[in-house]
């Protein structure tokens, strides 16, 4: 059976989206500083977000399908409900923007990648930053976890990973 495919209505500018692993929900993120959760069955929209400053250049959900986590060029990075679209932490610290952002495996941690050369690694249920990894000569574009959620991996404007 070949998959069912919507193309929701636009947003302005720039899309990134998450599909949430539990229920039939995908989430757009966009330069227009909102996210929307459409539903994948339907392709109705079923909620808009709004809570950032800027461009949103990320939308990922939690493993367990809880939380969904955006990144912004407002330089944070911030964790929502996905049930009630209530904002649940913000992570703030870098000094440029948040190119993205993704869960450790158990969702239990957050890393974020910024503009300003690091990435950051925080506790995603007080929003403390744990880690800073420097030493990119550039733009440090996604950081993503190991498997087992003990690594980080950068990847940069520079060519290094």
């Amino acid at each position: 059976r070949v998959p069912r495919s919507f193309q929701f209505p636009p947003h302005a500018g720039a899309v990134s989206l998450g599909h949430q692993p539990m229920a039939p929900i995908i989430a757009t993120a966009s330069d227009d500083r909102t996210v929307k959760f459409w539903n994948s069955e339907t392709g109705k929209c079923i909620r808009t977000l709004e809570g950032h400053d800027e461009e949103i250049n990320s939308a990922v959900f939690s493993p367990d399908g809880a939380r969904l986590l955006t990144a912004s060029n407002d330089g944070t990075a911030k964790t929502w409900s996905a049930a009630t679209g209530n904002r649940l932490q913000t992570f703030e610290g870098h000094a440029g923007g948040v190119c993205f952002a993704a869960f450790s495996p158990r969702g239990a941690l957050v890393t974020t990648a910024s503009y300003d050369l690091t990435a950051r690694t925080w506790d995603s249920a007080t929003g403390e930053c744990l880690d800073i990894l420097a030493g990119h000569q550039d733009a440090v574009l996604s950081a993503v976890f190991s498997p087992d959620g003990a690594q980080v991996a950068t990847a940069s404007v520079d060519g290094t990973a």
